[in-house]
Order: C-alpha cells, then sequence, then structure tokens
C-alpha cells in the first residue's frame, strides 16, 4: 500500500486511496484548472476540498506541501522515477500532468513551447488581472467613490481579451485543431468573469465573439462540466 506519511498534509486530509492523485483545492478558476484536466485525462485521483473560506490554506499541514498558501496542490504517488512527487502552482501542475500522460500538449518541441507560453499568459496575466476585476467590481470596490482602479483594471481586462480574440480568431482552440492546457488554463477565468463576477458587460464581452465562441465550447466539453463541481463545496 502506498505510504503518504512522508506529506505532512495528509494527516489532515487522509486518502482513502492513496495510490491515486491526492488533488487538494477548492472549485475556483484556479482549482478547477486541475479537476477538469484529471477528467479530460481520465487518471485516477482522489479530490480533497480545502476551504478557502474557512482560510484552511494558512494550516501548517497544507502550507507543507503549498508555501504559497495557495489552492490546488497534488500529491502523485506515481511520480518520476515511480517515486511520489508533491507539486503546487495550477500551471506547473498542468503542465507536469501533460507531460505525465503525453496528452493535452502537443508533441513537437514548437508547439509544447507555444502551448506554455500560454499557459504562461494566463498565469501571469489573466488570473492576476480578472480576479482583481472581479473582485474589486463584485466585492471590495461597491463603494469606493474613486472610479479609476475600477477603470484601469476593466481598460486592462479589455486589452487582454483583446489579446485572446486576436489568437483565436480562425481557431477552434488555442494551439488550433488541439484542445490543450491553454485552453484548460484560460476557461475558469473567462467563465468566472462573466457569470459569478457579473462583469462580462462591464468588458463588453460581446466585442470578443471568438473568445464567447471558444468559451462555449470549452464549457460543453463533459470534462470541463464534471471538473467545475470537484470538489464539491460545503
Amino acid at each position: 500500500m502506498t505510504d503518504l506519511s512522508a506529506f505532512p498534509i495528509a494527516s489532515r486530509w487522509q486518502a482513502r486511496h492513496p495510490d491515486r492523485i491526492q488533488l487538494y483545492s477548492f472549485p475556483t478558476p484556479n482549482g478547477v484548472k486541475i479537476s477538469i484536466a484529471l477528467e479530460e485525462l481520465g487518471l485516477p485521483y482522489e479530490a480533497h476540498l480545502v476551504d478557502i473560506l474557512s482560510n484552511e490554506t494558512q494550516t501548517p499541514q497544507f502550507q507543507s506541501l503549498n508555501p504559497n498558501g495557495k489552492i490546488p496542490a497534488i500529491i502523485d504517488p506515481d511520480g518520476p522515477d515511480g517515486k511520489p512527487i508533491g507539486l503546487f502552482e495550477s500551471g506547473a501542475i498542468l503542465v507536469y500532468l501533460a507531460e505525465k500522460t503525453g496528452r493535452l500538449m502537443p508533441q513537437d518541441a514548437a508547439g509544447r513551447y507555444a502551448t506554455i507560453q500560454w499557459v504562461f499568459f494566463q498565469m501571469a496575466s489573466v488570473g492576476p488581472m480578472f480576479g482583481q476585476l472581479g473582485f474589486f467590481y463584485k466585492f471590495a470596490g461597491k463603494d469606493v467613490a474613486d472610479k479609476r482602479p475600477l477603470n484601469r483594471y476593466v481598460d486592462e481586462s479589455k486589452r487582454l481579451l483583446g489579446v485572446m480574440q486576436g489568437h483565436l480568431k480562425g481557431r477552434q482552440w488555442f494551439m488550433g485543431d488541439d484542445y490543450t492546457i491553454a485552453d484548460i488554463a484560460h476557461v475558469g477565468w473567462v467563465r468566472g468573469l462573466i457569470d459569478f463576477y457579473g462583469a462580462g458587460d462591464l468588458v463588453g464581452i460581446d466585442s470578443f465573439p471568438d473568445v464567447q465562441a471558444w468559451l462555449k465550447r470549452a464549457l460543453g466539453r463533459p470534462a470541463t462540466e464534471r471538473g467545475l463541481a470537484i470538489p464539491q463545496r460545503p
């Protein structure tokens, strides 16, 4: 039987199936990237809810695996050379899962780097900006009289959507005909900006028809439908 005792996180979120990938997450745009990828790949895994609303990411057990204190994180008991590996940061986990399986990433070097490029674009730009805009618009900024911070977030979010629009024009997915981790990286953030934060009209989402068409295709995938609800919220 697989022994996860070397990972303190396993003492708080105990594994019923320690031979499977252990996912520690919450269904946020960052969290669902990994559940969607795991569902797409069909890898056996066990999902543990780390309740960010109760600050469980700040516990010593969680931070022993993810010192950044953010979801998600994973333990793969069958890591490189058959040894367990723990990973945090959703972009790194996406790349790891793609390389582990040889799927969701082009096999040629140029395509591989182009895919990783778009994953990094999401990690460095889309995620942080959409998250700031959404939070400020829905929660923190309602009572702020000075709208310059909000306008800054709106303008930058429109610019990023324009980058996506230009790239997706004439393409089914970020990498053309192939669905990859680049698509998985973005889908939760665009969906969240429109549906959860309610900022679609604010950023003029109708001005980005190719982004909307891409999102509809992505949300229609069965693995996406399943992954968006994993782990189940309390």
